[in-house]
C-alpha cells in the first residue's frame, strides 16, 4: 500500500512534469501492485497542488468509455480527471503547443448542469433533467508519465492515467448548444479532420451506448469513493467516441457535428 508520502511524492514529481513539460517514468514500475484507489489519491493531491496554486475547477472528464479502448488497454472501467479553468480554450480559437508535452485530440460531447447532482443511485433521467445543455467538444490530451517504460517496454496503464489526471490537459467546447431532450443523444456523431483530412468519424452510442451513461457512472464513484457530486455550472466531459487524434504545432483540428454546429482550434 502506498503511504501518505508516496502519494504526496508522486503528485508533487506530476506537478513538476507538467510545468517543465518533462515526463515521468509510469508510476505502475515505481510503485508495483498500486490499486485504482490510490491511483486516485494521487489525483486528488495533485488537484490540491492546482488549487493551491490558484487554479479553480470547472467540472469533470470521463475517459475510456468506448468498448474499443477498454479493451486495448485491457480494462473493464471508464476514469475521470478533473477541469481547470486555464484549460479551457475558445472556439476557433489557438492552443499554445509550448503548454504540453505530447497532445492528442478527441471528440466528445460536454455536458453542463443547471443545477447540483450526486448521489450512486442517480438515473440517466437525473443527468438529463439536471443538465442545463449539452454542447459539441474537443478535449486536448496531453500526458506527463511516458506511455510506455523505455527499458523494459512496459505499457502505461489504468493506475498510471488516473493518477495522470487522466490524461486531461485542455477543453475546446463550440457549436449549437442544445437541450438534452432536443435530440437523440446516441445519434449525435462528429466527422473529425485535421488540416481539412478527415481522420475520425463517430457516434455517441460509442460512449457505454448513451454519454449520459457516463455522467451516471462518474456520479457513482464520487458518491461512492469520495463523498461527492457535481455542481450547478459545472462541464462534463462524457467520453470520447473517436480514437485519439495527434496534433502537434501548426495542426488545425475541426470537428462537425451536423445539426450541433462545429467546433475547432489551431495548435500554435
Amino acid at each position: 500500500m502506498l503511504t501518505s508520502d508516496d502519494i504526496k511524492t508522486a503528485a508533487q514529481s506530476l506537478d513538476q512534469a507538467e510545468r517543465s513539460r518533462q515526463q515521468i517514468g509510469l508510476l505502475s514500475l515505481a510503485y508495483p501492485g498500486m490499486a485504482l484507489d490510490e491511483a486516485y489519491a494521487i489525483q486528488r493531491a495533485w488537484v490540491g497542488l492546482k488549487q493551491a496554486a490558484g487554479r479553480r475547477i470547472i467540472g469533470h472528464k470521463i475517459g475510456l468509455t468506448s468498448r474499443a479502448m477498454q479493451q486495448a488497454l485491457n480494462i473493464a472501467t471508464p476514469d475521470s480527471g478533473v477541469l481547470f479553468d486555464d484549460m479551457l480554450f475558445e472556439d476557433a480559437g489557438e492552443v499554445p503547443t509550448n503548454r504540453f508535452i505530447a497532445t492528442r485530440i478527441e471528440a466528445e460531447l460536454a455536458f453542463v448542469l443547471k443545477r447540483d447532482l450526486a448521489g450512486e443511485n442517480c438515473t440517466i433521467f437525473d443527468v438529463m433533467n439536471a443538465t442545463d445543455y449539452v454542447v459539441p467538444a474537443l478535449e486536448i490530451l496531453d500526458t506527463r508519465i511516458l506511455r510506455a517504460d523505455p527499458a523494459t517496454g512496459k505499457a502505461r496503464i489504468i493506475v498510471d492515467t488516473v493518477a495522470d489526471n487522466a490524461a486531461n490537459a485542455g477543453i475546446v467546447i463550440g457549436g449549437r448548444p442544445m437541450k438534452p431532450d432536443a435530440l437523440d443523444l446516441r445519434w449525435v456523431g462528429a466527422i473529425v479532420s485535421k488540416n481539412a483530412a478527415v481522420e475520425e468519424t463517430g457516434l455517441a452510442a460509442g460512449v457505454l451506448n448513451n454519454p449520459a451513461s457516463g455522467i451516471v457512472w462518474l456520479l457513482r464513484r464520487l458518491a461512492m469513493q469520495e463523498g461527492k457530486g457535481l455542481k450547478a455550472g459545472e462541464i462534463v466531459l462524457s467520453g470520447s467516441f473517436i480514437r485519439p487524434i495527434e496534433a502537434r504545432k501548426g495542426d488545425t483540428i475541426h470537428a462537425d457535428y451536423g445539426p450541433m454546429g462545429s467546433v475547432s482550434c489551431r495548435f500554435v
